[in-house]
């Protein structure tokens, strides 16, 4: 009996991979002739186009070495970067990445919260707004979304299975997030400093700390993401490891256009182009430099108003705060406005359905969940607040919501069972 129930959660969960899958295609066939608009998706299918004729990795538009973002993105492109519609191809590697997550998350649950409560995370994966919208861009959200649940699934296994394997493959999770989205390198010591903990709780009382497992998923790690980094060192003027983005990011956050009226705790591309000595054909690590000292000297310039900014920034990313800004620069990134605001109420919904989930679960899991959820607070409250920042807590937002609803569903049947 119970080897047919795992068959027909097994089938179930396939035929929730396959709705995701129509989901998705249904979404990427609305992009079909739809060409890029003027963000960062332009700078993944330039690179994955320049990588197919031997470029690797330089400015799209002048003679410059460039790391603006990190290399994987585009690394996975460039195999589908074929004919003179190229970036319809391009877009099925989020398409491929957005149901691979759904797939993901359904396994990852069942280790943590058993088969039922799986199939309630990818269910709702399946059809999550916040998921889907970004599998069909040609953004990084959908590869790095993949990875944090690659890693979280992977760590949960490091935690409790022998040999050297788990840990290989968590290490090689967490670096290749980290080549994805650049703030995903905060990831990496959360989730290992879990993984030392749970072990030695795994281990007994009195045992000694599991270091050397956890140094060879570090290691491990380190090694993945070590060639981008030497590359970058050996040809920027000044020393780049993952991108130059931070100048950008720190100078299009802290200016007044942020830290005053309904944008406050945004960003935008005006801050950046007000720079007096802006040039696109500057050398890039000599301009994020000088874009980040300009940042910074608006924070310690501003002090006393960083705290209402960081405020903001929180209340962006939580949905709660200037929705204006936050639905524009969705819009000016392919989403559509529908699907936005669709977003904006299924996450109001999820995130309070996620605190309930995330009290009913075990302490050593809640942790590991919650390691995602905080590198998005870090990294919100450091720069912006924006639904790109948030996308890697989606997944953990997901499965603590699928905990509450399983709950939710044995209460009611309880109460069924004792009016029968």
């Amino acid at each position: 009996m119970r080897a047919d129930n795992a068959t027909s959660r097994d089938r179930a969960l396939t035929a929730i991979v396959v709705v995701a899958l129509v989901v998705r295609l249904a979404y990427w066939l609305s992009k079909w002739s739809a060409p890029l608009q003027l963000n960062d998706s332009i700078y993944y299918s330039g690179q994955a186009y320049q990588l197919v004729h031997g470029h690797f990795f330089r400015e799209l538009f002048v003679n410059q070495p460039g790391a603006e973002h990190g290399p994987l993105t585009a690394v996975l492109m460039a195999p589908l970067t074929i004919g003179a519609s190229y970036v319809r191809w391009q877009r099925l590697v989020t398409v491929a990445a957005g149901v691979t997550t759904v797939w993901a998350i359904g396994r990852c649950t069942r280790r943590i919260a058993g088969r039922r409560v799986a199939l309630i995370a990818a269910g709702i994966a399946a059809v999550y707004p916040n998921l889907w919208m970004n599998d069909g861009l040609v953004m990084s959200e959908s590869v790095s979304i993949l990875l944090v649940v690659l890693s979280l699934w992977a760590a949960h296994v490091a935690a409790t299975s022998p040999g050297r394997r788990p840990l290989v493959l968590l290490g090689v999770a967490l670096g290749l997030a980290t080549l994805a989205r650049s703030e995903l390198v905060l990831l990496a010591p959360l989730v290992l400093l879990w993984l030392v903990v749970a072990r030695r709780r795994a281990a007994g009382k009195g045992s000694p700390m599991p270091w050397r497992p956890v140094v060879l998923a570090g290691v491990t790690a380190v090694a993945v993401v070590l060639p981008w980094v030497t590359f970058n060192v050996a040809r920027f003027e000044r020393p780049v490891t993952l991108s130059t983005n931070d100048g950008t990011t720190l100078i299009g956050a802290n200016c007044d256009d942020m830290y005053h009226g309904g944008n406050t705790g945004g960003w935008t591309v005006l801050c950046v182009l007000a720079d007096p000595q802006y040039s696109p054909a500057e050398e890039p690590s000599v301009r994020s430099a000088r874009e980040r000292s300009i940042g910074l000297h608006y924070v310690r310039d501003h002090l006393g108003e960083l705290p209402r900014v960081m405020v903001a920034r929180a209340g962006r990313s939580l949905d709660l705060y200037g929705l204006r800004d936050m639905l524009h620069q969705d819009v000016g990134e392919e989403r559509p406005r529908w699907a936005a605001w669709a977003g904006i109420v299924a996450f109001w919904a999820l995130a309070v359905l996620a605190v309930v989930g995330a009290r009913r679960m075990r302490r050593r899991d809640r942790w590991l969940l919650l390691a995602p959820v905080l590198v998005s607070a870090i990294t919100t409250v450091a720069f912006y607040g924006g639904h790109r920042i948030r996308s890697s807590a989606e997944p953990s937002i997901v499965i603590f919501a699928a905990l509450a609803v399983g709950a939710l569903i044995d209460r009611t049947r309880g109460r069924e069972a004792a009016d029968e």
